[in-house]
């Protein structure tokens, strides 16, 4: 296992990937809530026979400053700076936000990837995925509870059902994670938002594409 770093145009600090595994490259890029070890577990299983690169997106980075003009824009040249410098073909993995930003990659350099495998994109399809539940999630942010910040978004953006949210928070080492990552999972949420409502913008992304459908439904279908 090593590091990658690059510095894409503009940018004033690198963007740094996990590299680990040999053969055909997966570039992957996390969901929000938490940091690219979230796909530790899937990662091992596939080392063995892939290149399993993992994008550390910079909002989710330890003491991260998040920006107030974050946007799906940055993170999109983070990952084609990540790209840059792998062989092809590249298979860029988006999970959940991640899935967005890479649908944006793609969108801006599409020869840049041979496909895309994308879980569960929480794209705006009908109305903003925020909403009245992300000013309620700010609001409890601002308040100095983070946590519940991120049990909001849970249950109000994502849609998970209340049964499901609090075993989530049940472990301190889960609770700490969720609050630590609060502040980026609320710009995630503003950046998608930011791209305006509808799938248009990706009709003329022509590269093979799998979609896996997860519990929000809502927002994918």
């Amino acid at each position: 296992m090593s590091e990658l770093y690059a510095t894409p145009d503009g940018a004033t600090t690198p963007i740094t990937a996990i590299d680990e595994g040999r053969g055909p490259t997966l570039l992957v890029v996390h969901p929000g809530g938490n940091d690219a070890t979230s796909w530790n577990s899937v990662a091992r299983l596939l080392a063995d026979h892939f290149r399993v690169v993992r994008v550390r997106r910079r909002i989710y980075a330890a003491r991260a400053a998040i920006p107030a003009d974050h946007s799906m824009a940055v993170e999109a040249a983070d990952i084609l700076a990540i790209a840059a410098l792998l062989p092809p073909p590249i298979l860029l993995v988006g999970h959940s936000s991640g899935a967005v930003a890479a649908l944006e990659a793609a969108l801006r350099s599409p020869t840049s990837f041979a496909a895309l495998f994308l879980y569960e994109p929480p794209l705006a399809t009908r109305t903003p995925i925020g909403g009245a539940g992300q000013q309620l999630a700010r609001a409890a942010l601002a308040a100095g509870n983070p946590a519940e910040a991120v049990k909001i978004h849970l249950r109000e953006v994502v849609q998970l059902p209340a049964p499901l949210i609090e075993p989530i928070f049940a472990a301190s080492a889960a609770r700490a994670i969720f609050a630590a990552h609060a502040p980026a999972q609320l710009a995630d949420t503003d950046a998608i938002d930011a791209l305006g409502v509808g799938i248009t913008r990706y009709a003329a992304l022509t590269l093979p594409t799998t979609l896996v459908e997860g519990r929000s439904e809502e927002h994918t279908s």
